[in-house]
C-alpha cells in the first residue's frame, strides 16, 4: 500500500500548472492559463453549488414548481381535502345503512314474532358546540 504523506499531499494542491490552447493549424497560443489543484478544486466546488442553487431557485420561485408530479395548486390540494373529506363521510353513511339492513334481515327471516328486536346502531356521540 502506498505511503501517504500529509504534508505532501497539500504542498501537490498549491504547484503551479500551466493550460495552453493553441490553434491546431498555426499552433498559436490562444489562451493560457495557470492553475493549481486546488484553485481547480474550488471553482469546481463553487460552480456545482451556484448550479444547485440556481435550479433550486428556478424551481421555487417560477410557475415550473407546478410541472413536478404531485406538486398541483393551492386550490386544487384544498379540493382534494375537500373530497376526501366526503368521501370519509360518505363510507360512514354507507357503514350505518348496512347495520341497519343486516339488523333488519335477521329480524325478518328469524320469523320469530317474539323476538322483534333490531340490533342497535353504534353511532358515535354527536358533538355540540357551546356557543
Amino acid at each position: 500500500m502506498a505511503n501517504l504523506d500529509i504534508n505532501n499531499t497539500f504542498k501537490r494542491t498549491s504547484n503551479n500548472y500551466r493550460l495552453v490552447v493553441t490553434n491546431d493549424d498555426t499552433y498559436d497560443e490562444v489562451i493560457a492559463f495557470r492553475l493549481s489543484r486546488k484553485s481547480v478544486y474550488i471553482w469546481v466546488s463553487v460552480s456545482f453549488i451556484l448550479l444547485v442553487g440556481l435550479t433550486i431557485g428556478l424551481i421555487a420561485f417560477t410557475p415550473l414548481k407546478y410541472y413536478i408530479p404531485g406538486y398541483g395548486s393551492k386550490e386544487s390540494r384544498s379540493t382534494l381535502q375537500l373530497l376526501k373529506i366526503r368521501t370519509d363521510s360518505l363510507e360512514q353513511t354507507i357503514h350505518y345503512k348496512e347495520q341497519y339492513l343486516e339488523g333488519l334481515k335477521k329480524v325478518l327471516s328469524e320469523g320469530n314474532p317474539q323476538q322483534l328486536d333490531t340490533l342497535p346502531l353504534q353511532l358515535p356521540e354527536s358533538k355540540q358546540s357551546t356557543d
